[in-house]
């Protein structure tokens, strides 16, 4: 099944980038999923096993860091094949 993830991460610490870049910079090492970045949210789409298995691996690094949000959604689709 694919599926379609929106991620909103909030590290709550005056030195809030770092920790959002290096978790975008983990997602992208990923080469076989689909990553988009926008201002408010990061994208990953791709097969369902594969997507949260990797997310459960790359949130569990992130929340290493004390006081950290994750907010997801996900869809049941590939956002890719609807957008025109």
């Amino acid at each position: 099944m694919k599926i379609s993830v929106e991620i909103s991460y909030y590290p709550l610490k005056e030195e809030y980038l770092k920790p959002i870049e290096t978790f975008i910079e983990r997602l992208q090492s990923h080469k076989h999923l689909f990553i988009r970045v926008n201002g408010m949210s990061t994208q990953v789409a791709g097969q369902y096993d594969e997507v949260i298995g990797i997310l459960q691996e790359e949130i569990k690094t992130a929340l290493e860091l004390p006081h950290s949000i994750f907010v997801l959604k996900i869809l049941n689709m590939d956002l890719r094949e609807v957008e025109n």
